[in-house]
């Protein structure tokens, strides 16, 4: 199921926000950054946000993510960054205030069912059997 992520505000008093679930629940969750803008009250300043989370290795890692700028980029598209909690966003440069917003999925494992997919109709087995020969390419 997606949620609404209602988003955080990163400002000079506030320069982080970590999302994290609980660690008993046993979903998988996914958190998609879709917009990263400026907001009332920001000054012609460069505004560096940065994601830090884990690598395959467990140890921290801080990626930035956006550089905004009022007077040249006050707002950018993310399409939907996914990461996976617990992550923090930090404002690493400028003073805000920088709004994120975005979605949370949950995908519980019970309802992740891999053998429906490999559940084919009569037809559409046939369908990818007889695939059209290879032709050569015209020169």
């Amino acid at each position: 199921s997606d949620l609404l992520f209602p988003g955080c505000e990163l400002t000079a008093s506030t320069k982080s926000y970590t999302f994290q679930v609980d660690k008993e629940d046993d979903s998988d969750h996914i958190l998609a950054l879709s917009v990263v803008c400026l907001t009332d009250g920001a000054k012609d300043e460069c505004n560096v946000v940065e994601v830090v989370g884990r690598n395959h290795e467990n140890q921290e890692i801080a990626v930035p993510v956006a550089n905004l700028k009022l007077s040249c980029q006050p707002l950018l598209s993310l399409d939907n960054f996914k990461l996976q909690p617990p992550v923090t966003f930090r404002l690493a440069a400028g003073s805000g205030p920088v709004h994120l917003a975005g979605w949370h999925r949950i995908v519980h494992r019970e309802d992740a069912s891999f053998e429906d997919d490999d559940d084919l109709s009569e037809e559409e087995e046939e369908e990818e059997t007889e695939l059209a020969p290879i032709m050569p390419a015209k020169k």
